[in-house]
């Protein structure tokens, strides 16, 4: 099952534009769209440069990439924003689109355009941000209550579970009415694994989404580089477009989200121009990719995924597995019964392989392991698994 990422923002955020490229970027497996309440849905492949020389090495009859799904749903705040109407979350139409997401992609708008409106009348990424904040925590406010008076029922039983399982939701009541994400309220793993049934939208990791105007995008990479790293930067001394976005910088790795610049518009002209021209202009602006791909690159990580590798005639593929993963679990991914056997892996670092041409070699030369049950796979493995199909 592919990981599902939701793509939220208000109105003329450049949301579906992004949508648009992203899927183009990432070479669609399958799309639709839904009329519900304005959701687009496509499965595109993860972007992956080890793929295609293994591919001309091994000429398989297949090449087949790792999958992610994005849904791009309606601005939040076309109606909630409404001068009198009272604020009550998000529709149960609208968050079923993105309530089993794994992660939300939060596109924010740095770039001014008089042509393009803005529901504020003026352009503020962090005012936006607070915005979107109240309103999903609106709605997990409305799941939280309840969810709390069912458990009251419960909790007279006198079984003490119920009562613990008050006591966290009225902890995650009180943060939501001051309007602050789940997310940053501490929480013990089992208990955010309790809550996983309440698909709570504040409590999923997130990215945020830089919608930059083409002129800035160059200095925002570089300004997200150095933020990333840990300089110093005051938002206050930066002009323009720059100032909102090191506050969004300065306020993601506070609360350990992920963040990317892109140009929404730059990125849907370059998706139609042939690759290598596209390559050319990127290069040309100091852009080592598409930021539609680094949308798609960054939410695997934010979700602590990595990619292993199997390579055959047959075929070439990525495979997803989450970081810490064991070889009999990364094993599993290809066939349960190969978990349910496992031997031992026969793992060779990408490199390595390249470097030497074949498996023969690599083993010859040392690099071509033998791992057994307790082996962390790690990014860039190529894995083969040995296994008895009769063994218990």
């Amino acid at each position: 099952m592919a990981l599902t990422i939701g793509i939220i923002g208000l109105p003329q955020s450049g949301k579906t534009t992004l949508f648009n490229a992203i899927t183009k970027a990432g070479a669609p497996v399958s799309g639709y769209a839904t009329s519900t309440v304005q959701a687009n849905f496509a499965v595109v492949q993860v972007p992956d440069s080890r793929l295609q020389p293994l591919a001309d090495i091994f000429h398989p009859r297949k090449v087949t990439y790792a999958t992610v799904e994005f849904v791009d749903v309606a601005g939040i705040g076309q109606s909630a924003h409404a001068a009198g109407e009272k604020r009550e979350g998000l529709s149960a139409e609208f968050i079923g689109h993105i309530r089993n997401a794994d992660a939300l992609a939060v596109v924010l708008r740095t770039f001014e355009n008089s042509n393009i409106p803005h529901i504020y009348d003026n352009i503020d990424p962090n005012r936006d941000l607070d915005s979107l904040n109240a309103e999903l925590a609106l709605t997990d406010l409305t799941t939280v209550e309840k969810r709390i008076e069912r458990t009251k029922k419960a909790a007279k039983s006198g079984d003490k579970k119920y009562q613990q399982e008050l006591d966290i939701l009225q902890l995650l009541q009180e943060a939501l009415n001051d309007l602050r994400p789940l997310s940053q309220v501490e929480l013990l793993a089992q208990d955010r694994a309790a809550l996983s049934e309440l698909f709570l939208l504040t409590l999923k990791p997130r990215m945020y989404v830089l919608n930059v105007s083409e002129d800035a995008l160059g200095a925002a990479n570089d300004l997200l580089g150095r933020i990333a790293v840990g300089e110093n930067i005051d938002p206050q001394k930066q002009e323009g477009e720059l100032k909102g976005i090191a506050t969004i910088a300065k306020r993601a790795k506070v609360e350990s989200a992920e963040v990317v610049a892109v140009s929404a518009r730059l990125e849907a002209e370059l998706a139609e121009l042939p690759a290598e021209d596209a390559a050319e202009y990127l290069e040309s602006l100091g852009l080592p990719r598409l930021g539609a791909e680094r949308v798609i690159q960054v939410g695997y990580r934010l979700l602590n995924l990595i990619t292993f590798l199997t390579a055959g005639e047959d075929e070439v593929r990525a495979w997803t597995v989450t970081k810490g993963a064991k070889a009999p679990e990364a094993a599993g991914k290809v066939h349960s019964d190969i978990e349910r056997g496992f031997i031992r892996a026969e793992v060779t670092r990408f490199e390595d392989f390249m470097a030497c041409g074949s498996f023969a070699a690599a083993s010859k030369k040392g690099l071509q392991r033998l791992e057994g049950k307790e082996y962390v796979i790690q990014d860039g493995d190529i894995a083969h698994f040995r296994f008895n199909v009769g063994k218990a």
